[in-house]
């Protein structure tokens, strides 16, 4: 099932969504720059698991995670992640309010990410992506818009279907599906296999389930006054 909008009216702008967008797009063009030299460059500011468990680089490791947060290893990758985020995130940061947003969606990554390190401590694959923090905010969608309609695609075998179906089906059925393919592959060696960084996903969705009520997601803001 491919999201393609959903219907849920803001009331506010969303520019630091917008910018997150914006800030990962840019992010990606830096990273087409590189040309040959992609590869050793990510290798040095990408997290890696392996690597943040070294004391002696602890503050250079947790820039690391923020850094993967706007970098992406291909077009399908880039694309697919500023769906969901464009889609989803709009109406989080309507609900929290700018700032909060933005504190929400960096939390949500670096929890993500913590999630991925644990569960694979030896990996040396560069783990880049916004999916983790991205995560956290289709939780936080869950809690809060459990009855949206979300327009949505559907392959049914060599058919396709777009029908609006309700948030908590699709969000539901894709942790669900994050959740049964991550813990199958628990104990599959990846020291240095690259793939989906599945418990980074599960423990982004989580997280922001979590924090988006610590955070007053559940309490509708007042609508602005017009003043003339």
């Amino acid at each position: 099932m491919l999201p393609l909008r959903d219907n849920n009216p803001l009331r506010t702008v969303p520019f630091v969504n917008t910018l997150l967008v914006a800030a990962n797009v840019m992010m990606f063009f830096w990273e087409l720059s590189l040309g040959p030299r992609l590869e050793p460059v990510l290798s040095a500011v990408a997290f890696v698991p392996a690597r943040f468990w070294n004391p002696m680089l602890a503050i250079p490791n947790i820039l690391t995670i923020f850094i993967s947060m706007f970098l992406h290893g291909g077009w399908l990758h880039l694309g697919g992640n500023m769906l969901y985020l464009w889609i989803f995130g709009d109406n989080i940061e309507d609900r929290l309010g700018h700032t909060r947003y933005l504190v929400f969606y960096l939390a949500c990554g670096f929890a993500a990410t913590m999630a991925h390190a644990f569960m694979n401590p030896l990996s040396r694959m560069p783990a880049i992506g916004a999916s983790g923090a991205i995560a956290g905010v289709l939780g936080a969608y869950l809690i809060c818009f459990p009855r949206a309609r979300v327009t949505t695609l559907i392959p049914i075998f060599i058919f396709i279907t777009i029908r609006e179906i309700p948030a908590i089906v699709i969000l539901g059925f894709w942790f669900v599906f994050q959740l049964f393919v991550g813990v199958a592959s628990v104990g599959v060696a990846e020291q240095n296999a690259g793939g989906v960084a599945y418990f980074a996903h599960i423990g982004g969705f989580a997280f922001g389930m979590v924090l988006v009520v610590l955070m007053g997601g559940l309490r509708r803001r007042a609508p602005q006054a017009v003043r003339w």
